[in-house]
Order: C-alpha cells, then sequence, then structure tokens
C-alpha cells in the first residue's frame, strides 16, 4: 500500500501531541493540592503518565497493527484488555505497597493560619450560640482506579485514531487505483483508434494506386501530417476541438478520393469553433464505421455528418445508407464498442449514445459535455 498523505499523518501526529498535553496538565486545574510544590505534583503525574505511555506504545505499534489490523479482533480485544489490567494491577500494588509520601513538613516559621481567629467553623444559631462544626468527608477515587479510566481511554482512542485514519488511507488508495486503472484503460482503448484508422486509410491508399497516382501521392502526405496528429495526440488526455475538427475535415476528405459521385458525403460544421478542450479522437470510430457500412460502389449511397455545438454540450449526428443491406450486429465493431466504452470511462451517465438502426438508414447520435 502506498505510505499514507503526509496532511493525514501530521494530523495525526498533532492530535496526539494534543492528548498527552492535556493528560500533562490536567492535574494543574482540577487538583485540590494544586498549591502543593511544583515538584510534587509532576512527580505524582510522571507516575501515571509512563505507564500509560507504555500502553499506548504498545497498542500503537504491535496490537493493533500485528491483531486488529491482520483480522484477529478477538485476540485483539484480549490482549489489550489484559494489558491494561495487568498496568492498573502494577498501579495498585505500586500505591499500595511501594509508593509512600510523607506529609509537608511545617517549620515553626512557616506556620501559617488559615483560618481567621474570628471566623466560627460552625457559624452561630439565631440565639447567639455556637453551632458544632460540620465536616463533610469525601472521598477520592483510588488512584488505581482512575488510572483504569484513562487506561480504557487511551488505548480506546488510539485503536479509533488508527482505525479511522487506516480506513481514510484505504479509501484514498482505491480511488487512486481506480483513476490509474481507468486512465490505463483510456490509454489503451485510445491506442487502438491509431491501428484501426491505419488500417482502413491504407486501403483507400491502396485502392487509388492503380486508378490515380497523382491523388495516392496527395493521399499519403495527408495520411503522413494526420499520422503526426494522431502520435502527438496519443500521449494526451485533451486536445482541443479546433484540432479534433481539422483533424476530422483532414479524414473525411482523404476519404473522398477513393468514392466517386454515386457516393454523396456531406460535412455540416459551425461557422465558429469554441476554444474547449474534448478527448483525441472521440469521433473518428463513429465515422470510421459510416464509412466503413454505409458506401455502395454499385448503388447510391450517402453520409451525412452534423455536428452542433452549445454553451456546454456538444451534438455530433452520423446518418448513412446501409450499403448491401447490412444488418445491426455487423455494426457493433471494434469502433463502436471502442468508443462507448471510452465514453463511459470519461463521463460515467453524462453522455448520451443512440444508435438508430431502420430499414435503410443508420444513425448515431452522440451527445457529449464540453
Amino acid at each position: 500500500m502506498k505510505p499514507p498523505n503526509k496532511k493525514i499523518k501530521y494530523s495525526e501526529i498533532a492530535l496526539i501531541i494534543l492528548v498527552w498535553l492535556v493528560l500533562l496538565f490536567t492535574p494543574f486545574l482540577f487538583r485540590e493540592d494544586i498549591y502543593s510544590p511544583l515538584r510534587r505534583i509532576v512527580v505524582i503525574q510522571l507516575q501515571t503518565l509512563i505507564p500509560l505511555l507504555f500502553l499506548f506504545l504498545i497498542n500503537r505499534f504491535i496490537l493493533v497493527p500485528q491483531l486488529l489490523f491482520k483480522g484477529r479482533q478477538a485476540f485483539f480485544i484480549v490482549s489489550a484488555l489484559g494489558l491494561i489490567i495487568l498496568f492498573t494491577t502494577g498501579s495498585y500494588i505500586y500505591d499500595t505497597k511501594f509508593k509512600n509520601v510523607p506529609p509537608p513538613e511545617v517549620s515553626g516559621n512557616d506556620l501559617r493560619i488559615t483560618t481567621p481567629p474570628y471566623a466560627f467553623p460552625g457559624g452561630v444559631d439565631h440565639f447567639g450560640n455556637l453551632r458544632p462544626a460540620q465536616t463533610r468527608q469525601s472521598r477520592p477515587i483510588p488512584p488505581f482506579a482512575n488510572f483504569l479510566i484513562l487506561a480504557i481511554l487511551i488505548v480506546g482512542f488510539d485503536t479509533g485514531l488508527r482505525s479511522g485514519l487506516r480506513g481514510i488511507n484505504i479509501e484514498n488508495e482505491k480511488v487512486r487505483l481506480e483513476k490509474e486503472n481507468v486512465a490505463s484503460q483510456l490509454v489503451l482503448l485510445r491506442n487502438q483508434v491509431s491501428p484501426h484508422f491505419l488500417m482502413n486509410t491504407l486501403n483507400n491508399i491502396h485502392a487509388l494506386v492503380d486508378i490515380n497516382t497523382d491523388e495516392a501521392k496527395e493521399a499519403i502526405i495527408k495520411l503522413s501530417k494526420m499520422m503526426r496528429y494522431l502520435l502527438y495526440e496519443t500521449e494526451t488526455e485533451k486536445t482541443t476541438l479546433i484540432r479534433e475538427v481539422e483533424f476530422l475535415e483532414s479524414y473525411i476528405n482523404l476519404m473522398k478520393l477513393r468514392f466517386n459521385e454515386k457516393v454523396k458525403i456531406r460535412l455540416n460544421l459551425p461557422a465558429l469553433i469554441p476554444d474547449k478542450n474534448i478527448p483525441p479522437f472521440i469521433f473518428t470510430s463513429l465515422i470510421e464505421n459510416a464509412f466503413k457500412h454505409g458506401v455502395s460502389y454499385k448503388d447510391e449511397s450517402f453520409i451525412n455528418i452534423d455536428l452542433t455545438i452549445g454553451a456546454d454540450r456538444l451534438l455530433l449526428v452520423v446518418k448513412n445508407s446501409k450499403a448491401d443491406k447490412i444488418s445491426n450486429t455487423e455494426f457493433s465493431g471494434i469502433g463502436i464498442e471502442n468508443t462507448r466504452k471510452r465514453l463511459e470511462l470519461l463521463y460515467g451517465k453524462n453522455y448520451h449514445l443512440d444508435i438508430i438502426d431502420n430499414k435503410n438508414l443508420f444513425t448515431v447520435n452522440l451527445s457529449i459535455p464540453i
């Protein structure tokens, strides 16, 4: 798996530091003996935080990656609870057997009177008699219980944090692999256009060699220019709409050299081509299909190509006659399937490709966003 995103990693580190700083400085906000010597408070706090730190590190670098992330959830829960109980037991034994904090020594010079001599602990009643002092005795939470609560919180926080960030990284990796897969498929499909186009064009030039040598030479020159465009644009994800239309015009002019007057070829383009970007060769397969299946050398045939460009969408309509009553199944070749797959990868559901097969007419309507 690819290393986690640096931004996510830094956020994780910052959050961990923040949590431990809160644990470190909490006693200075909530302890009743806040006026005790600073050294004593720090020592007491470190006696709690150091075991918690060890528990945190064991959970982070051993339990979570080696058990939880490898599908051994039950063993992870048992191990985590066992470690918490073990550390809590150690904290209890240390507090009851080994910890010895002597009461603070008070010298005669440091003796302070904290209660004003005129203050009566119990106050007076409405007869003026002194009330006995009311003492409230609070039972503080034992240190080991505090440790147990903090240990559960620390382990739960770390496990949730690592699991959440791992889920984010897995999702990001999944998206990245999907993008790479889509890009690879697009390159493969786009590269299929070149040999398919070259094969059809060379067949046309071969037919011209014996009929008209000059036109054949002109066709070879046009083909060389178009091949440079093919080689260059195959490496790019987008091309300008102007260049794609120029390529389309060159291709149709090259195809016209092969046919006689019985084949009517009409190309209708807008007077002004906007400066928009589109995927290269998105029209080529559809036009090739029309020339391949719509031209008859015996009867009159036609190919009509209309390109309409709106503010945010482009519409290509290709109509051709059906030579020799070709069935619909013969139109589902590499070209159409190639185009359909590319459109699905590029636009998802934001495109329309309608193929209408009538008795003597085959129509392709393509609408894409620009």
